[in-house]
């Protein structure tokens, strides 16, 4: 039987809704170690800087991302422009994509990155209550996450 858990409830609106050109924007995998939670999110034709790209992530582990897609009609490569007569790739205009994560998290603990290819990339550390040692010290609660 699979669990609910690896299978997340993703909302889209805006062009990551309509679907209906291109490659599917929005497709969610989501990672899971004992410490954080890694997530990775298809997002074919964003520019990170061009498409204004927000992520939230809140502390019962709910994320929204927003942005917006910025083809124009015209591409340029080089030197030359050339005027897109077919369109397969996603449409322009403005997306979001919500999910929940499956637990608590702290999102002042994460790492954004953007990938080749359009895939964004985040890991934020799972929310735990540190616990005191004998001694009165907080214990270290987090193992398999390494900061850069």
């Amino acid at each position: 039987m699979e669990s609910p858990l690896l299978k997340p409830m993703v909302t889209l609106s805006g062009t990551a809704e309509e679907g209906a050109v291109g490659p599917p924007l929005g497709l969610v995998d989501i990672g899971i170690c004992e410490s954080a939670y890694l997530f990775r999110v298809a997002l074919p034709g964003v520019r990170g800087s061009e498409s204004k790209l927000k992520c939230n992530i809140q502390l019962n582990g709910r994320v929204h991302i927003e942005g917006v897609i910025t083809e124009s009609q015209f591409m340029k490569n080089c030197s030359k422009v050339f005027e897109m007569k077919v369109q397969q790739l996603c449409p322009t205009g403005p997306f979001s994509v919500s999910f929940n994560l499956p637990g608590p998290v702290d999102p002042r603990l994460c790492s954004f990155s953007f990938k080749a290819g359009g895939i964004f990339e985040v890991v934020v550390l799972k929310f735990r209550i540190p616990h005191l040692s004998a001694e009165g010290w907080f214990e270290k609660w987090y193992d398999c996450w390494s900061f850069p």
